[in-house]
């Protein structure tokens, strides 16, 4: 399969075997699906700086992974798939959160 096949697969299997309907996708209008599938896609980790500000003044830094606290870390498979099929599943993510646009906006017509 090429691409678009594979990414057309997955998005199949996402909706048949792991149960992410149209109507669970729906539920994400924080836009998680665009980011999970932005951290699928990335060649390398991306990470988000977290600043803590503490009462005596000091500033503590620390990066994060921004797996989306509201998506069961269990979910996270990224270090489990190859890279081409982390870009299938970040393809078919895409395709997911493209598609709830497109009811929310029909929705809102």
């Amino acid at each position: 399969m090429d691409g678009i096949e594979s990414i057309s697969a997955e998005r199949k299997r996402q909706i048949e075997q792991e149960g992410w309907t149209h109507e669970h996708d729906d539920q994400h209008t924080d836009e998680t699906l665009a980011l999970v599938a932005a951290l699928y896609a990335a060649p390398f980790p991306l990470l988000t700086e977290e600043v803590e500000q503490h009462d005596d003044g000091r500033s503590y830094f620390a990066f994060m992974d921004p797996w989306p606290a509201s998506w069961d870390s269990s979910w996270d498979r990224r270090s489990d798939h190859s890279r081409r099929r982390q870009l299938v599943i970040a393809g078919a993510l895409i395709a997911a959160e493209i598609d709830r646009l497109d009811r929310e906006g029909a929705r809102n017509a």
